[in-house]
């Protein structure tokens, strides 16, 4: 997910730069520090007002986890699954506890942790739908943030542009000739918001929210997942209720690994 997001935005901002040389002008055509400080910091002041300290503070975290975050290969955490339910109706849930130190996912790794432990099966899909509707919490808010900006940015822009024009005009009999050039730099404000709007904050925001869904839908089938190994399952039965979360075209890849990338 990382690099598709790294890919994106230079794809996006590439497209800007280099229409606007196909159009004869330059990078630096393309500057206006009263307009960026106007568009960008006026955004993230108006997003201190809208949004808790604690969240907006956050920001460079969240743009940040944007690009670390990569998803386990749910084919393979099935796979992994299997292994321990198959594991467990032979020797039994407490032998799980010599796998729980391998595995890598925090979720699964509490999950296996519950069951071993000899938590109620009821307790235990308490307890990890309570854990996944936090995340889903916390992700939400994060996007709202960057969606919140993606509107913000443009009205930004908009003042600074107006500034701007209001500067150009007030000063029209000292300087007619370089009017032209002054109303261009205006609007660069309006480019800065818009351009900030589609090509970063709104964007980021979306792949936030997909990331959320693909997390999700990861942890609901671990959660069913190991609710079914605890109830005892025969590892058949667990491999048909798993594939039923995952898309009809790679089903069959189930049973192809072994679960490796679930651990260490």
């Amino acid at each position: 997910m990382a690099w598709t997001t790294l890919v994106g935005l230079i794809l996006g901002f590439g497209a800007v730069l280099v229409s606007n040389m196909i159009e004869g002008g330059s990078p630096a055509s393309l500057v206006n520090l009263p307009g960026a400080v106007i568009v960008f910091g006026g955004t993230f002041g108006v997003a201190f007002v809208a949004f808790s300290p604690k969240i907006t503070l956050n920001l460079p975290k969240i743009i940040l986890q944007i690009f670390k975050q990569k998803l386990a290969n749910p084919v393979k955490i099935i796979d992994l699954l299997i292994e321990l339910a198959d594991k467990a109706r032979r020797q039994g849930l407490l032998s799980l506890e010599e796998d729980e130190e391998k595995l890598v996912d925090p979720f699964l790794k509490r999950a296996i942790q519950l069951v071993v432990d000899g938590t109620d099966p009821e307790t235990v899909r308490q307890l990890l739908e309570i854990d996944t509707r936090r995340m889903t919490q916390r992700h939400l808010e994060s996007s709202a943030i960057l969606d919140a900006m993606g509107g913000y940015a443009p009205t930004m822009g908009i003042i600074g542009t107006v500034m701007g024009l209001v500067n150009v005009l007030g000063k029209l009999g000292e300087d007619p000739a370089g009017l032209g050039e002054s109303i261009a730099t205006a609007f660069l404000a309006t480019l800065y918001g818009v351009g900030s709007a589609n090509l970063l904050w709104l964007p980021l925001g979306s792949k936030l929210k997909q990331g959320n869904s693909e997390e999700l839908l990861l942890r609901q089938l671990m959660t069913e997942g190991v609710l079914s190994i605890q109830a005892g399952d025969n590892p058949r039965v667990v491999r048909s209720k798993l594939e039923a979360y995952l898309p009809p075209r790679v089903r069959g890849a189930v049973g192809q690994g072994t679960g490796e990338a679930a651990h260490d």
